[in-house]
């Protein structure tokens, strides 16, 4: 099983067109297209899960920079989660501005 990343997909991009396109490669089993929680709407990149990593991997060659709904698409090989904190400052504490 091997991981794709996509990245740079059209804001319109469904699940349905993106397995499409790697399914030309090979046989996908999953496709988790990215979504804002609170509006719904695409982030602009997924993953997709192929079972074959020779396949995969044809499909990173053959999909990268490639034109998927007027935008070209960047496709390599996912890299692993890390335990890196999230952005946004949070803790809730204020600091004292000191000037």
């Amino acid at each position: 099983m091997k991981k794709v990343f996509v990245g740079n997909l059209d804001f319109g991009a469904t699940e349905e067109s993106i397995r499409s396109a790697f399914e030309a490669y090979g046989a996908v089993e999953r496709v988790s297209l990215m979504t804002d929680r609170d509006t719904g709407r695409s982030r602009g990149f997924a993953f997709v899960e192929m079972s074959d990593s020779s396949e995969a991997d044809a499909a990173i060659n053959g999909l990268n920079g490639t034109n998927l709904g007027g935008r070209a698409i960047n496709v390599n090989e996912a890299r692993p989660k890390t335990d890196s904190p999230r952005r946004g400052g949070g803790g809730g504490e204020r600091r004292e501005r000191r000037w």
